[in-house]
């Protein structure tokens, strides 16, 4: 990605989305991050300053992301890119239950990502060459409540992602969902072989394939608490 460019990152507190947040403000571009409070977050905006945006990061709740487009709305007018990281945990709430962990990773990013796909559409169709990218792991990717049966966007948020890519295409705005590789929905006939990706080096990877604005990228991993810890 060249020349300074606005982005907004959610899930952004550690793993993969803030290592996005670093890269992005290494390479001169201005970023809205929602992630928990946090040291890290912290050290970033006292050395970027007014170059990073600090968000809400409760994007389960309708209310934060009207807020947090609000705010990007005065700062910036529009938007370039949006990075929904639909692993992330942070929406997890500290006494939900081990039974019901991952189906909750899955409702509440759920929720998330329609809020922040649906308000920030105005802003990224007033953006330079504007791009969504959706990340899932293994986890956020699953197909719940009816594992047997077809694959449809009330069942899968992948799926959901892909059947907004018409309406998104409409307005000028591509999308590129990124999570690992599929048997009911396959992305390539290669073999995908789980890597040790590391925040650092998944983030470069992504943002080095970012200009090519490819509909589907296969990204496996062979530790995805490295990529998405769990916190709650």
């Amino acid at each position: 990605m060249n020349n300074s460019r606005s982005f907004w990152v959610t899930g952004a507190s550690n793993g993969l989305g803030l290592a996005l947040v670093k890269r992005m403000l290494e390479e001169g571009h201005r970023v809205a991050a929602s992630g928990k409070d946090g040291a890290a977050l912290d050290a970033l905006g006292a050395r970027y300053g007014r170059q990073l945006l600090r968000l809400p990061w409760q994007l389960h709740e309708e209310q934060q992301i009207t807020h947090a487009c609000q705010q990007i709305c005065h700062a910036w007018c529009s938007l370039d890119g949006l990075i929904i990281n639909t692993g992330t945990s942070d929406y997890l709430s500290a006494d939900v239950n081990d039974a019901e962990l991952i189906e909750t990773i899955v409702t509440t990013n759920q929720l998330a990502a329609e809020h922040c796909l649906g308000k920030a559409l105005p802003l990224l169709a007033k953006g330079q060459s504007p791009q969504v990218m959706a990340l899932f792991n293994r986890y956020s990717a699953l197909q719940l409540f009816a594992p047997t049966q077809v694959t449809a966007g009330w069942n899968n948020l992948p799926q959901w992602m892909r059947e907004q890519r018409k309406a998104l295409e409409e307005q000028g705005v591509a999308l590129t969902i990124v999570g690992p590789q599929s048997l009911k929905v396959t992305v390539t006939s290669a073999q995908a072989i789980p890597e040790a990706w590391t925040p650092d080096s998944a983030a470069e990877e992504l943002l080095r394939r970012w200009p090519q604005r490819e509909p589907e990228l296969v990204l496996e991993t062979l530790d995805v608490s490295s990529l998405w810890p769990l916190t709650r």
